[in-house]
């Protein structure tokens, strides 16, 4: 039974991202602002919904493993596979201001999870752990990037006041829409996370690597299948734009909420993971600035650079 339902939130995944990004894209146009916009908030806080879910749950449930876990395996998993077969199946442009301000403020918020686990050495402690304080740090960097982000929205309508809209793009039906295509991205994704965990468990597989693994990579396939069926539409500003945000999100939303819910123990094997996931961001940065997009041969090679990382994780644990 947990294969068939596993198949089957794969399905609804699949069609549910395809209506979210038809209806995302088409709000962007009725209100006017960039598709990048939509795709930096709307589309990524609706594709992190499932790693929000999850880690919020493991935190009440003390499961500091899988939380961490799945924000920073999810994470690796968006910069390196997601934006690979995106960017294999159709080059991703990439704006100039997500190369100057998005992906370093992604490194930032990276940056700052890093310093912020490392008690034992930065204060002498007893061991790594990411307080209430901490949460509410990186809530407070998240209210930071949304007045970022409303404010180049309110920046752009004013651009583009005299355009008009399409007369067959209506409020109602995109709104509906995207609700549904979240709402089967959501359902979908539950269906598999909680599958895959129960075949994962039944396999003998550890808590950490459950987290970095099944469930890191569950939870973030709302951000492939959005991103992927983006890249098919040739919307690449959506499917650059949720990857970022989703990374953004995952760090300073789930954390800074989980870490405010119920204080997270660090793993010491997780500082590896958090040093991974900040040096990838930083050639996804590199490979951005060459021609403002990410070409199919450096897809090639963010999907390589993932399949090491799990191999890794696997003998690792």
């Amino acid at each position: 039974m947990a294969y068939i339902l596993l198949i089957v939130g794969f399905a609804l995944l699949i069609k549910g991202a395809d209506l979210f990004v038809d209806g995302s894209s088409n709000i962007a146009k009725l209100l006017r602002v960039p598709t990048i916009l939509i795709g930096l908030t709307i589309v990524a806080f609706g594709t992190s919904s499932p790693e929000a879910t999850v880690s919020i749950i493991a935190a009440l449930e003390g499961s500091a493993d899988v939380s961490l876990g799945n924000v920073v395996g999810s994470n690796i998993f968006n910069i390196t596979l997601v934006v690979g077969v995106a960017a294999f199946l159709y080059p991703l442009r990439v704006e100039s201001e997500t190369i100057r301000k998005e992906i370093p403020f992604t490194i930032l918020a990276s940056a700052a999870l890093l310093i912020l686990i490392s008690d034992i050495v930065l204060q002498g402690t007893n061991s790594n752990l990411l307080t209430r304080s901490d949460g509410f740090i990186f809530l407070l960097f998240l209210s930071i990037f949304m007045y970022y982000v409303i404010e180049i929205g309110l920046k752009s309508r004013k651009d583009t006041a005299g355009e008009t809209v399409p007369e067959d793009i209506k409020w109602g039906k995109n709104i509906l829409i995207t609700i549904l295509g979240l709402a089967a991205i959501i359902f979908g994704g539950d269906l598999v996370v909680d599958n895959g965990k129960e075949i994962a468990y039944s396999l003998g597989m550890s808590e950490t690597l459950v987290g970095l693994t099944i469930i890191a990579i569950g939870t973030s396939l709302p951000e492939l299948v959005t991103s992927v069926s983006a890249a098919l539409k040739k919307e690449s500003e959506i499917a650059m734009g949720n990857i970022v945000g989703s990374n953004i999100f995952n760090i300073l939303f789930v954390l800074g909420a989980s870490a405010t819910i119920s204080p997270l123990a660090v793993n010491d094997k997780m500082f590896i993971d958090v040093i991974i996931m900040i040096v990838l961001t930083i050639i996804l940065l590199v490979f951005s600035r060459t021609s403002f997009k990410v070409g199919k041969l450096e897809g090639l090679v963010l999907i390589a650079a993932y399949l090491i990382y799990f191999v890794y994780i696997i003998l690792r644990n």
